[in-house]
């Protein structure tokens, strides 16, 4: 569906440039250039299932960004900024989950499949939203969320899908389908979950939980298997943990370059998921019904830029040409946020925001070009092994940033203090892309 409402779209604005005025040709000659392109070719099943769960796993997400501020402050009696370092807390040890597991996971895809490493996720998530919709403690929405850190590791077999049904030239592209079914999700979580907060700060996670039973239900139903009996191989302990993933790594060529660059990507951009409620909570005093309906602007932004615009960049610049003009928007972007001073201002900047999209599918789709059929599932755990490194840093850094500079015994007040780091960060990644060696394709 994603792909042919972005096929449709296209035709609609190449027939729209057809008719402009001869003095605008020159505009309507690079339209057509830059429209003309074929649409994806058909998506497999297991990649359906994927877009699914990605839709699903959105939603659910998205659905409980605008409450979870609410619940945390519920729960521990405190103020925003009080519940700022305690949702910090509460990502931090997720990513510790992320970090230690993605290596497992991944080396099990390879060694058992795709199918149930996938399925055992979904389940997963179902059980950690419920268990949040009752959690009577703080205890509790720590347990849990290590719990629901263990089953978001399975992130690596579901990339390694797209690696075992797409060849090499597709695989960007079909990434970005990935995340434009993350951000057809998101757009509407969010929303939702602030509609939802009016009934309480816990439906929105019974709405999640039952969401993820669907998406379960479904994939056990039609979920093939991607992985071939003969590119399956002997599960070995030593490479299935960080430090073994990491010396694995270190055999494949331009593959360290490309994990510091999601290394300070995946550390800049978490600075959304960490402060976003809480910093336009305490900058512009927005609602929670107006945190849900900003994320789900930048939602459909997304969904935008990874099916009409993302091919597009592909075919001209290329996926490392692609990456660095995701990473120069997005980066402008967050510094933008930072000196922000009205809410206007933030709405206004989401189309530059939303260049971020452009980033991950290319950078996944350069490493896939760096891994054999076997070892699929153990470079893409490494990978989230490496972005789970980044989400350990982030609680420690937003979040502490976020809670003292709108606190009372803050020198200055400086709410945007957190999209300043993170804008900083995210340009540092650039050098490191632009020296990168080639894969071979």
């Amino acid at each position: 569906v994603l792909s042919r409402t972005a096929f449709g779209c296209k035709q609609i604005l190449l027939a729209a440039c057809q008719a402009l005025p001869a003095p605008v040709a020159p505009v309507m000659s690079i339209a057509m250039s830059l429209f003309a392109r074929e649409p994806l070719p058909p998506i497999p099943p297991a990649v359906k299932f994927v877009l699914a769960v990605m839709v699903a796993n959105a939603v659910g997400f998205g659905i409980i960004i605008p409450v979870t501020p609410a619940l945390v402050m519920e729960l521990s009696g405190q103020g925003v900024s009080e519940a700022t370092a305690i949702g910090g807390g509460l990502a931090f040890v997720y990513a510790v989950a992320q970090f230690l597991f993605s290596p497992l996971m991944g080396n099990l895809s390879d060694r058992f499949g795709r199918r149930p490493i996938l399925l055992a996720s979904v389940g997963g998530f179902a059980i950690d939203f419920l268990v949040l919709a009752v959690a009577p403690s703080l205890v509790w929405l720590f347990a849990v969320r290590f719990f629901a850190g263990v089953f978001g590791a399975s992130n690596a077999p579901a990339q390694s899908v797209i690696a075992d049904v797409t060849p090499p030239e597709h695989r960007a592209r079909m990434y970005g389908l990935i995340g434009a079914a993350f951000g057809a999700g998101f757009a509407f979580g969010p929303a939702i979950g602030g509609l939802l907060g009016g009934l309480g700060a816990r439906m929105p996670f019974f709405v999640a939980a039952g969401l993820l039973a669907i998406a379960f239900i479904y994939g056990w139903m039609k979920l093939p298997e991607t992985l071939t009996s003969e590119n399956r191989r002997p599960f070995d302990w030593r490479r299935a943990n960080p430090v073994g993933a990491f010396l694995e790594a270190r055999k494949l060529s331009g593959l360290g370059a490309i994990a510091s660059v999601y290394f300070l990507w995946q550390l800049a951009t978490l600075v959304y998921p960490m402060t976003w409620s809480y910093f336009t909570i305490a900058r512009y005093g927005w609602s929670q019904a107006l945190v849900g309906l900003s994320l789900a602007g930048v939602g459909l932004a997304m969904v935008v830029m990874q099916t009409l615009i993302l091919p597009i960049a592909v075919a001209r610049w290329g996926e490392r040409g692609t990456a660095v003009r995701g990473i120069i928007g997005g980066s402008i972007s967050m510094l933008g946020f930072a000196a922000a001073t009205q809410g206007w201002m933030v709405f206004a900047l989401f189309p530059l925001m939303a260049m971020q999209s452009l980033v991950h599918a290319n950078l996944t789709a350069m490493m896939t070009r760096r891994a054999d059929a076997t070892t699929q599932g153990e470079v893409q755990g490494f990978a989230s092994a490496v972005m789970a490194v980044g989400s350990l840093i982030a609680p420690l850094l937003y979040n502490p940033l976020q809670a003292w500079f709108t606190g009372p015994s803050a020198p200055a007040a400086i709410p945007g203090v957190a999209y300043l780091v993170a804008g900083v960060i995210g340009l540092s990644s650039l050098p490191i892309l632009l020296a990168m060696p080639r894969a071979k394709a």
